[in-house]
């Protein structure tokens, strides 16, 4: 079944895509612009579109994409949750509603036109709808500043002022009154209020791209049947870093030897398709307080350089600490984590065995016991925000419901894993300082495991986890190599596909990456519009 003629397709309606579908539609009044999205629409899961909603959001099956990585011995001989969000506005319903620029060192290494002083008046932009602002302080987190300052770290009040060497404040977040700031709410919403020309479908599978020579004329997608749209201008992708380039490689865009074994005709040989994937890779440590932190929200963000002879400027911070209070979303953190931790792949992935386990954890966390124990717990999540190990995304398979072979390369420098634990170090001496030692800091993880050097690797080995922010299978930049063209987000060798997410980054910024792929998204529509 055919769709039509559209003028503009975006594929994925995550954070990126709404807003690139939202300010095309607006810009461009004459132009039809589609947004297929393979999630449902938010408005059918209210807890996407309220700032309080986002624990109930994280483990609603329907708004996460469950994804792992492959096996490796780098962590602990088992594989990872990949996930990511579903549905209109993409991770950005689901998350913390962090927001941070990153640092103006991140952008120096990133292809001109793309320097801190390119992005910043688009982060300006971006904020005049999205109004992220700081939640009011708490004592908790009154003294997890004052304990930082004594080891080192500078109070910020504005972590989005491109200064990130050494510092520690509140977070951003994307919210306002009672209501989430997302691409969804704050672009897409509106627009779909305001635009006749903007048509957004979901619960849409899009399976490929049709190539005729270097330009696309068909995009195949499934739901209730299979369908086909023409664009007579241009496709955007805004799948993520985990799909857009599983589906160029679909498309005939890769590797060209990979491709040719699965059967794909291959339409362009470009090998790295899906290379230089990185995400941050943390661990968590955690404290038994005296008291219940009575916050509700991870509030603060810090940046510090953990370990100085590496080759990175001695001004850019190189690890992240987020001060974890766990009444804000352990019990759900565990529900959606825990199961596909403690189980086998095969019986997490053919047995209920993850229904029965979420019920107990549910049932548990009714108990007073667990409940007051939770309110006095708190963590620190040490990231690597500077990750050198690359890993890649390579399909298996032409069935666009089959998963990916997602290797997330961590730890494959070695340097990744000795500035993680020298981050460890530098939290532990943290939760020591007054006045949150009076607090309470008794360390329950890594606790033992964690005495010797040796023993916290191990350790960091069989607890990292993703902190969800994937980006670099279509890196940017002006070398032969790179897969899209910095200067207009063109994939390289073909005239209509451009790339507007967290793909095209060449290396992630030290900070969250929602506010920066945003950023991305925004641009992307202003050049286009632009002509």
């Amino acid at each position: 079944m055919t769709l039509g003629t559209y003028d503009y397709v975006v594929v994925g309606g995550g954070s990126a895509g709404c807003i690139v579908a939202a300010e095309l539609a607006k810009k461009l009044p004459d132009a039809k612009v589609l947004l297929l999205e393979a999630g449902d629409d938010a408005r059918e899961h209210p807890e996407t579109l309220v700032a309080d909603g986002y624990k109930d959001a994280f483990v609603n099956d329907a708004l996460m994409h469950e994804r792992f990585s492959v096996v490796d011995e780098r962590w602990g001989k088992r594989r990872l949750f990949m996930g990511s969000g579903r549905g209109l506005g993409g991770s950005g319903s689901i998350n913390a509603m962090v927001y941070t620029r990153g640092a103006e060192l991140d952008f120096a290494t990133w292809p001109k036109g793309w320097r801190w002083s390119d992005v910043a008046p688009a982060f300006e932009r971006l904020e005049s709808t999205l109004h992220p602002h700081k939640r009011d302080a708490t004592d908790w987190a009154e003294r997890c500043i004052a304990a930082s300052e004594r080891a080192g770290f500078r109070r910020s009040e504005d972590l989005n002022d491109g200064d990130l060497s050494g510092v520690l404040g509140y977070e951003w977040m994307s919210y306002e009154g009672q209501e989430r700031r997302s691409g969804f709410t704050a672009f897409l919403l509106p627009a779909l209020l305001e635009c006749p020309n903007l048509t957004v479908v979901t619960n849409a599978l899009v399976e490929s791209l049709e190539m005729e020579g270097d330009r696309c004329v068909g995009v195949r997608w499934r739901g209730r049947g299979a369908h086909v749209v023409r664009p007579t201008q241009e496709v955007i992708l805004c799948a993520g870093a985990l799909v857009t380039p599983a589906l160029l490689q679909r498309s005939g865009v890769g590797n060209a030897k990979q491709l040719r074994k699965l059967g794909v005709d291959v339409v362009l040989d470009q090998p790295e398709v899906g290379e230089n994937l990185h995400d941050h890779p943390n661990v968590q440590l955690f404290y038994r307080g005296k008291h219940r932190t009575e916050t509700y929200y991870p509030l603060l963000y810090g940046f510090h350089r953990a370990r100085i002879r590496t080759d990175l400027p001695l001004a850019m911070s190189d690890t992240c600490y987020v001060f974890y209070p766990a009444v804000s979303s352990f019990r759900e953190g565990l529900l959606r984590l825990l199961p596909g931790i403690a189980l086998p792949p095969t019986l997490y992935d053919r047995t209920s065995l993850p229904s029965v386990m979420r019920s107990g954890i549910a049932k548990a966390f009714e108990q007073p016991a667990v409940k007051d124990f939770v309110a006095k717990l708190w963590g620190i999540v040490v990231i690597l925000g500077k990750p050198k190990s690359r890993g890649s995304v390579s399909i298996r398979s032409t069935d666009p419901t089959a998963p990916s072979a997602i290797d997330i390369g961590y730890f494959r420098e070695r340097e990744d894993l000795d500035v993680l634990l020298d981050g460890v170090e530098k939290a532990r001496h943290v939760a020591q300082q007054s006045p949150l030692a009076e607090f309470g800091a008794r360390e329950l993880v890594p606790g033992p495991m964690g005495l010797s050097r040796k023993g916290l690797a191990r350790w960091a080995r069989k607890n990292v986890m993703t902190t969800y922010h994937y980006a670099g299978t279509c890196r940017m930049g002006d070398d032969a190599g790179a897969v899209v063209d910095p200067k207009t987000l063109k994939v390289r060798g073909l005239s209509n596909v451009r790339v507007a997410d967290a793909s095209v980054m060449p290396w992630t910024p030290v900070s969250a990456l929602n506010a920066p792929t945003m950023m991305i998204a925004l641009r992307a529509a202003e050049t286009i519009a632009a002509g």
